[in-house]
């Protein structure tokens, strides 16, 4: 009898303790709150041309978090509504399926950009920037917030280059962003680091009406490309950096969204102040 009585006290201690977990993470995501981003700024920026010959993939970036009206014209710029009328965005997109989503990744947790509200919605409290950019997609170790798979960043300037600066397989690009041939025996750049904010490009599958596997993720990576130029033109016109990649553990940003199976992680771009 005494046995089956302090069996139910531990597992009742356990559940209560389980609970107690549970709430805290619900009052610690209640922490955050939609922020609601200024007015888009629509004459701004240097030229498209000019913004062409700067546009390489960043070496260093400033830690200075980004001004409230930098970070509004930048989601804009990425995958905000350019046609109010038929709510068309600045990308486009098989179908108009506007199937890409943009989580934004700051010091104090993670939002998901709401282009017919021009906001950021929290999702999950907490600082989450390393855990894309201290992960890669296979084999090695962590890196700095921002560091590309295999730890090489692209040569050149402001924003732009391939998908972490360099192919999935660590060759470094050449000067001015284009992927080079291997450089055997070069020691790597320094990592690119302290970065504000993060961006995570998410395209979701489901939201095609036809096509098949295959075709729609095919389809998801057009249209996050497209959202990608946009980022780092806007960058480019703005005295602002970035650098795309996408070698980094995918399946884990998937369970820390919590995201659907028929959601596809495809690429980053850490974002901050040229130096």
């Amino acid at each position: 009898m005494k046995r089956i009585f302090s069996k139910s006290r531990t597992i009742g201690a356990v559940i209560i303790f389980t609970a107690i977990l549970f709430s805290l993470g619900i009052l610690q995501a209640q922490d955050l709150k939609t922020i609601k981003l200024p007015a888009v700024n629509k004459n701004r920026g240097s030229s498209l041309m000019d913004a062409l010959s700067k546009k390489a993939s960043a070496q260093s970036l400033s830690e200075k978090d980004l001004s409230m009206q930098d970070l509004s014209d930048l989601m804009w710029a990425a995958a905000g509504i350019n046609r109010t009328d038929n709510k068309k965005r600045t990308f486009s997109s098989a179908m108009n399926t506007q199937d890409t989503d943009i989580y934004v990744f700051m010091k104090d947790g993670v939002y998901l950009y709401d282009f017919e509200n021009h906001a950021l919605n929290p999702v999950i409290s907490g600082d989450h920037r390393a855990d894309i950019s201290g992960s890669m997609s296979s084999g090695g170790g962590g890196a700095s917030p921002g560091a590309p798979a295999g730890g090489a960043p692209a040569s050149g300037g402001q924003a732009g280059g391939m998908p972490g600066g360099a192919p999935a397989g660590g060759q470094p690009a050449a000067p001015g962003g284009a992927a080079g041939s291997p450089s055997a025996g070069k020691s790597a750049p320094a990592k690119l680091s302290g970065f504000p904010v993060d961006l995570l490009i998410v395209g979701d599958a489901s939201k095609y009406r036809a096509g098949n596997d295959e075709q729609k993720k095919e389809w998801s990576a057009y249209s996050a490309g497209m959202v990608s130029q946009n980022i780092m033109l806007f960058c480019a016109a703005n005295d602002m950096g970035t650098k795309p990649r996408a070698s980094f553990d995918k399946a884990k940003m998937k369970t820390l969204l919590k995201l659907k199976d028929t959601q596809n992680v495809i690429m980053e771009l850490p974002v901050g102040y040229q130096k």
